[in-house]
């Protein structure tokens, strides 16, 4: 016997002054997978919009998240849709059981999340200690476009090791404790931010999308540094040089605080202890060859063995007297571990496993199928991935692009979409993680940002593009 019509009956539906009735649907067996496959389309388009407009709706991205992934595997399970594993050798799908796929791709997204999460310590832990106060005594300078320059630079090299995240709320919080003026600090900012997405993009810790790339084995570190170091770099001075002809960074600033020290005798200690044991994840990675988390565990032990050692010595960590003793015995790893940004955390794992969901389905690979037709150069596809970044959250667009793609390991593909939705973001303010917290820190106004920074960004974010191209094809053959 077959199963022609399946049947949908819903009795006892009562509206105000009304008699309840019942209303039975009838919907073709082979109509299902399709119907319920536009259902997950509507929940996908729903929950991105809602991650968009957060700022718009007041909710934090991380419920839209966390609801889209659980509705989606909630319709997969009731809809009993077929899913598929993807084989990368033979570029096909191979149908699995849900149980099986589910596990696999928490799995992966464990494997990021244990990472973000021991980085994220590490940097509080630095913090502890004040440690970033020693980036002040780089700042010798009164002139504004030798201030552009630095801090650029420092945006690019500090975004490659702590994420561009972070390397924007540290220099930020220096910059508003240099410059005084609030006009002159939102040219400033809006050069750090384009900066520090462009370092973010050539390192494998410099950026959530490209640690998401290494992590799933598309891009290993020698590689990416190799193609996405002088595009990156590229990305960078051409709009602080065009940026540094500008009135705005003519003359001097007013006043400047360059004197101020850590508050405690280890903050240069630990600040390099810190950065130096995040740089020896990748080295720990090559060299054993196990996944990067664990390397970066291995790397928090040691930063936590010394934090806990310098914290007996009882030393100040307030200018308050009273608080002393309270600081001093305290635990830096427990406090550290108090200030992590679990909301990211929570948002990570929703929209990765929600993207999993689309991949899972094989919605993801058959639209790369189609993508692919209509857009037989995949520099125009990858282009248009990267101007997208400036408006999606580039999360879940580099989480999409992998379950779209099946190109091997250290494919130029891969380096082109970890460049192009690393810079990419840096168009709008709201494109990137590190555009939303400088626009948060310092109530950078989106038209003005649109006016003034974004056609700075997207120089940067072109020129960089061809010179990746052009390495490409031509030096790297």
């Amino acid at each position: 016997m077959t199963i022609d019509v399946v049947v949908f009956k819903c009795c006892h539906i009562k509206f105000l002054f009304s008699k309840p009735y019942c209303i039975t649907i009838f919907v073709p067996y082979n109509a299902i997978p399709k119907f319920m496959e536009t259902i997950i389309l509507v929940v996908c388009f729903l929950g991105y919009l809602s991650i968009t407009l957060e700022h718009n709706l007041k909710i934090d991205k991380l419920i839209p998240a966390l609801a889209m992934m659980a509705i989606l595997w909630a319709l997969i399970a009731l809809g009993h849709l077929p899913v598929f594993d993807v084989d990368t050798v033979s570029k096909s799908l191979h149908e699995t059981h849900i149980d099986e796929i589910l596990l696999h791709h928490l799995g992966k997204t464990a494997e990021i999340l244990v990472f973000l999460l021991g980085a994220m310590t590490i940097v509080e832990i630095i913090d502890y200690f004040d440690g970033f106060a020693t980036i002040k005594g780089f700042i010798q300078t009164r002139s504004k476009v030798k201030l552009l320059w630095i801090f650029s630079i420092l945006a690019f090299i500090l975004s490659a090791i702590i994420d561009n995240l972070t390397a924007t709320i540290v220099l930020i919080t220096i910059l508003q404790k240099v410059v005084k003026e609030r006009d002159t600090r939102l040219w400033f900012a809006g050069l750090i931010i384009v900066a520090a997405n462009a370092g973010g993009a050539w390192s494998p810790i410099g950026d959530v999308t490209t640690t998401m790339l290494w992590i799933g084995k598309k891009v290993t570190t020698p590689e990416l540094i190799k193609y996405l170091l002088i595009p990156s770099l590229v990305c960078m001075v051409i709009p602080t040089l065009i940026a540094s002809r500008y009135k705005a960074f003519k003359g001097k600033i007013d006043a400047i605080e360059v004197n101020e020290n850590s508050k405690t005798p280890f903050g240069a200690t630990m600040l390099y202890l810190g950065l130096g044991s995040i740089l020896f994840v990748p080295v720990f990675k090559t060299v054993t060859h196990l996944p990067p988390y664990v390397g970066m565990m291995l790397s928090l032990a040691v930063v936590a063995t010394f934090a806990e050692i310098y914290s007996n010595s009882k030393f100040s960590m307030s200018s308050i007297d009273a608080d002393s003793d309270v600081h001093g015995s305290h635990s830096p790893v427990h406090s550290a571990l108090t200030k992590i940004e679990l909301p990211s955390i929570l948002f990570f794992l929703g929209i990765l496993m929600a993207v999993a969901a689309l991949e899972s389905l094989g919605l993801l690979f058959n639209f790369a199928q189609d993508l692919t037709t209509t857009f037989p150069n995949m520099d125009v596809v990858v282009a248009l991935l990267g101007s997208g970044s400036a408006v999606i959250d580039n999360v879940p667009l580099v989480a999409a692009s992998m379950g779209m793609f099946s190109q091997g390991v250290d494919d130029p593909l891969w380096h082109a979409i970890a460049f192009a939705a690393g810079t990419g973001g840096s168009m709008l303010v709201f494109g990137s993680a590190a555009g939303v917290v400088a626009m948060g820190m310092e109530k950078i106004n989106f038209f003005w940002y649109l006016k003034k920074i974004s056609l700075l960004a997207f120089v940067g974010f072109v020129t960089g593009y061809i010179s990746f191209m052009l390495m490409r094809d031509y030096l790297f053959v």
